[in-house]
């Protein structure tokens, strides 16, 4: 598939069915792009594809399942408008960090191919905002997904939810005063169950 150049083509590419419940234009709208002129737009549109359904169905679809419907806040971005939001510092990293990350049509310096959503689980926010807990969230995926990074954010416990080939597994915080690793590969707490750290939250959510 060549990159659309047309809206009728853009139109076609937005309506590709990533999953049972995501479409590729649920992941293309960028505030950047939308203020800037941008056209967010993958250059290789195949390989957004292939990522973009691995996110939605290994990852986005089995927690939409349990704890109901995702905000989607960020996800794909082209690289001109990762390399603004990077130069300009609007929290965008490094357009070689996020290949295979937000930038879902190149593949990383490994040669893995993957994809990032910024999401919310609409449902954990109350919960959040009364016990501040974010780690209940991140533990359950943990223990229940095969995801390959995830970093939190304090305004509702958004996350970055990422899948690639060959996956790490390491979460990260920038929600105070717990900011740093909560796990990642070498740590004693990256195996084993976690089911303590989310009974709670499952009795509350049902």
């Amino acid at each position: 598939m060549r990159q659309p150049k047309s809206v009728r083509a853009l139109e076609d590419f937005g309506r590709v069915r990533l999953s049972e419940s995501f479409f590729m234009r649920d992941f293309l709208y960028s505030e950047i792009a939308a203020i800037n002129g941008f056209a967010n737009i993958p250059g290789d549109p195949d390989l957004a594809i292939i990522a973009g359904k691995a996110l939605c169905e290994h990852l986005l679809e089995p927690l939409q399942a349990r704890f109901g419907r995702i905000s989607v806040r960020s996800a794909y971005r082209s690289p001109e408008v990762n390399g603004f939001g990077n130069v300009h510092k609007l929290n965008c990293a490094r357009n070689e960090a996020n290949y295979a990350g937000h930038i879902w049509d190149q593949r990383d310096e490994a040669g893995r191919y993957g994809a990032t959503a910024c999401i919310i689980v609409n449902r954990f926010i109350p919960h959040y905002d009364r016990t501040g807990d974010w780690e209940a969230l991140a533990w359950w995926v943990h223990d229940h997904l095969p995801y390959h990074d995830i970093e939190f954010f304090p305004r509702f416990a958004a996350f970055n939810l990422q899948w690639r080939q060959a996956p790490e597994r390491r979460i990260y915080s920038y929600i105070p005063p717990r900011r740093g690793w909560l796990t990642q590969p070498g740590m004693d707490n990256w195996t084993g169950n976690h089911e303590s750290a989310y009974a709670a939250m499952l009795d509350e959510l049902g």
